[in-house]
């Protein structure tokens, strides 16, 4: 009988350690963060239309990628190479107030319901040595988190 409850305990404990990794793993703001930082070495590299193409579907939809290549360099081109970038923080909301800015002209809106992680990263450029990185990821229809609004200040 001690045998048996031992072995049940062996089990149960083995199942909730099980169940504590899984939860870590699935935690949206690393798999955003995750994404962020690998859309963010296409930006880095000056394949923006990589980034793009990698973008949210809403961002997609709301910004042609030559619109995109063009405003994108505008911003990051004169900044020069990143020297450093360190997360500052970063948030899970299933919300989103919605947002309208106005960018190159054009009146961008975008918010509502669904799953976002805001990361903030402090980012030191060639010719700006004191930059924030703002990116709001979105997890898509297809269940992968994607950059669908990105700005430096």
């Amino acid at each position: 009988m001690i045998h048996r409850k031992s072995c049940i305990v062996a089990c149960l404990s083995g199942l909730l350690a099980a169940a504590a990794v899984m939860f870590a793993a699935e935690r949206p703001e690393d798999a955003a963060q995750t994404a962020a930082e690998s859309w963010l070495k296409l930006v880095d590299g000056g394949n923006y239309a990589a980034s793009w193409q990698q973008a949210a579907k809403g961002l997609k939809s709301a910004v042609k990628e030559t619109e995109w290549n063009q405003t994108a360099g505008g911003v990051r081109a004169p900044l020069g190479k990143v020297v450093s970038r360190k997360l500052k923080s970063r948030e899970y909301r299933d919300k989103m107030t919605t947002t309208t800015r106005v960018i190159g002209g054009r009146v961008y809106t975008w918010g509502g319901a669904g799953q976002y992680v805001i990361i903030v990263f402090d980012t030191a450029f060639a010719r700006k040595a004191l930059a924030v990185e703002d990116l709001i990821l979105v997890k898509d229809t297809d269940g992968v988190w994607r950059v669908s609004g990105y700005f430096v200040r």
